[in-house]
């Protein structure tokens, strides 16, 4: 259901519409505040500007889900489509001389195919200097302070709590709730979120933080957490 539904919902192009529509309200609001530093937005890739559910469908065709090669093999094809809306705010913040830095988890290893990937689909700022791929940790915090050295983020999209603030991270009570809560007042101000409900890093707490469960133990840990009536 969440894969077909990122595939088949007109509201999933509906909401990226929106999202990135108000995301360049943002920039516009952000150009009225002179500084002396350049600016910068930072985005995630997967599930933010590019849609890799074509690897989501094979791997429930196929009954093999993630894995370093499974994802190798769909990163390799250069052939993940940009989403609705996202190449069009990458080239409205490149013209209101505000810079897009790609800062994504997909491995180092995969530089190059995403580089190209990003430049198939034309991205603006697709080029080896904006874009941040992980190297020894999955947390952004350090990657995002990087930018932070020579530019003032004034907006930062994504589809999972990880690309806004490592504050988000920790999800071990109330499923993370709480600290969003807390932050209610960022949320469309400089943190951007977009949906994805086929993985993202909701799914551990969701798995009792477990690995190596087969598809019976998730789905039983899953059917758990659901609240009916």
């Amino acid at each position: 259901m969440a894969t077909i539904w990122y595939q088949k919902a007109s509201e999933l192009k509906a909401i990226y519409y929106q999202s990135f529509n108000w995301a360049k309200k943002r920039i516009d609001a952000s150009a009225q505040e002179a500084t002396d530093t350049k600016k910068a937005v930072v985005v995630d890739i997967d599930e933010t500007m590019l849609d890799n559910s074509p690897f989501e469908g094979r791997a429930i065709e196929t009954g093999k889900g993630y894995s370093k090669d499974t994802w190798k093999d769909w990163c390799d094809q250069i052939d993940a489509k940009a989403l609705p809306g996202a190449v069009e705010f990458s080239k409205y913040a490149e013209l209101n001389m505000v810079e897009v830095f790609y800062v994504s988890n997909r491995s180092i290893d995969h530089f190059d195919v995403t580089l190209k990937n990003l430049q198939k689909e034309g991205f603006a700022f697709a080029d080896s200097s904006h874009l941040l791929l992980k190297t020894n940790t999955s947390d952004k915090t350090e990657r995002r302070n990087l930018i932070k050295e020579n530019y003032e983020i004034v907006l930062l999209i994504g589809d999972n709590m990880g690309d806004f603030s490592d504050i988000f991270e920790d999800r071990s009570k109330n499923y993370g709730f709480d600290e969003v809560e807390k932050n209610k007042d960022a949320f469309g101000e400089i943190f951007i979120v977009l949906p994805n409900p086929m993985y993202g890093g909701w799914e551990k707490e969701v798995l009792d933080n477990k690995t190596g469960l087969s598809s019976q133990e998730k789905y039983d840990l899953r059917r758990s957490k659901l609240i009916g009536y």
